[in-house]
């Protein structure tokens, strides 16, 4: 499918959001939006992305041969640097627009991008919270899951622990078949509402840093392809590493950035500042 045969304007469009959406938001820290992108936009960077994972991935080991983590999904970041075509979606003010009017700050820049495909047979995303890996100083950080296709609860669609931003035991854990049986034992406990649903084609979901999820396996034929991006506060500052993963995370996708410091680096670009500006 050629760019010029679709509508890609609608990345850089507002979408409205109500109070009540931002109220829900902040309530749960989780939201599901529905009609974000409409279907030929979709196919188009379903294209583009599936092309450019295949190209990236590094994943080849069957999956009986694999780990928890590993048989989860096939991870390529920042594809942004590697195409002009994923920048697109990637760099999306509306997109960008809303996870700044969600977390309500005056902006967000980028942290980094991922492709996460569940592939046939695929196994499930163990329970987790991003933030464990990521070298920032506070929360205002938040993730869009773009599902490239229409989700059903068979193919893996993620699953929400709405509040567990408030839950502390549970955030030393990677994810691993250990996050999974601690961590839903902690949110089971604290009464956390457990929501699983499918995603229409063109919804796509925003979660906190610090919100527990987790994704089921995909035992359907086909692959569940997913584009995801990471933003934060453009007021972000980098803090001092608290693990191994946090430490990989400053040096792969903010080099240069200084402890104490906002996190200004050229692969953290300002997306979205309330004036609409970039950069």
């Amino acid at each position: 499918m050629k760019e010029t045969n679709i509508h890609l304007g609608v990345l850089e469009e507002p979408f409205e959001l109500t109070p009540e959406h931002i109220h829900f938001y902040r309530e749960n820290r989780y939201i599901k939006l529905k009609q974000v992108l409409p279907p030929e936009t979709l196919s188009y960077f379903s294209e583009v992305i599936y092309e450019k994972v295949r190209e990236l991935n590094t994943m080849h080991l069957p999956l009986e041969e694999r780990d928890t983590y590993n048989k989860a999904f096939l991870q390529v970041m920042n594809l942004w640097t590697k195409s002009e075509a994923v920048k697109r979606l990637v760099f999306s003010k509306r997109l960008a627009r809303l996870a700044a009017e969600l977390m309500g700050v005056s902006g967000v820049r980028l942290y980094h991008d991922q492709a996460l495909f569940k592939e046939p047979g695929g196994g499930f995303t163990p329970w987790h919270a991003d933030q464990y890996y990521w070298p920032l100083a506070n929360d205002n950080t938040i993730t869009v899951w773009i599902p490239m296709q229409e989700t059903p609860l068979d193919m893996g669609p993620l699953e929400f622990s709405a509040q567990s931003h408030r839950l502390q035991n549970g955030r030393q854990f990677k994810i691993s078949d250990d996050s999974e049986i601690q961590i839903e034992q902690a949110l089971s406990q604290g009464k956390f509402p457990h929501i699983i649903e499918p995603f229409e084609l063109g919804e796509v979901s925003f979660h906190s840093g610090w919100l527990f999820h987790r994704a089921g396996g995909n035992t359907t034929k086909k692959m569940r392809q997913v584009m995801t991006m990471i933003y934060m506060d453009k007021d972000m500052r980098l803090k001092a590493p608290e693990n191994p993963n946090q430490q990989a995370d400053w040096e792969s996708w903010c080099p240069g950035a200084k402890v104490g410091a906002v996190v200004d680096t050229p692969l953290n670009p300002v997306l979205y500042t309330i004036e609409g500006h970039l950069g």
